[in-house]
């Protein structure tokens, strides 16, 4: 074999390796960017604790928390808070409560999505029990009182990028789940 044709093979087989890199981290980025935002807190990202406790709270130091509730145009759900807003104090244990009604005459199965505004309050704000963590099946005019118990770490207070925030907006979206996805 000529030296032409020993660095062509060679090229090649770089190549194909390249390519077997990029497919390999195409299908790894997705979890990778996940597994980023929930460590980071970036893009309004929340935390998720495992235990049951608050650290518990922060002598005089509180923050508004206005609960958002949408559903997508094509989930024929009622979905709201409770109550809109709700002055909590940091690093206490908060409960809040959304409704969800099946306007359908058939059982609808949604998973919610949710955001953090400011994006970053998102590292801040934990969350203990979501509604959020699984899918939510509603019977036909069935309605449901869905908790959240959360907590605003009291990281919160000291850092001086939340300086200036007085409002914490949680955003929940609920989407229909498809029925294929759910079956496999």
């Amino acid at each position: 074999m000529s030296v032409v044709a020993r660095r062509n093979q060679r090229t090649g087989v770089l190549m194909a390796l390249l390519v077997l890199f990029m497919v390999g981290l195409a299908y790894a980025s997705v979890p990778l960017y996940r597994m980023f935002c929930q460590v980071t807190g970036f893009d309004g990202t929340t935390q998720r604790a495992e235990g049951k406790d608050a650290p518990g709270p922060v002598a005089g130091k509180s923050v508004s928390v206005r609960f958002d509730a949408n559903t997508a145009l094509t989930l024929p759900w009622k979905f709201q808070p409770e109550r809109t807003t709700e002055t909590v104090t940091i690093g206490e244990r908060e409960l809040a409560i959304f409704r969800a009604k099946n306007l359908s005459a058939r059982p609808i199965t949604g998973r919610a999505t949710f955001n953090v505004s400011p994006t970053q309050a998102g590292k801040y704000f934990t969350k203990i029990q979501c509604f959020c963590f699984t899918e939510q099946t509603l019977k036909p005019g069935e309605e449901v009182r869905m908790p959240v118990i959360f907590y605003v770490d009291p990281k919160f207070a000291k850092d001086p990028d939340t300086a200036d925030i007085t409002e914490i907006t949680l955003s929940y979206t609920f989407y229909p789940v498809d029925e294929a996805e759910g079956r496999s």
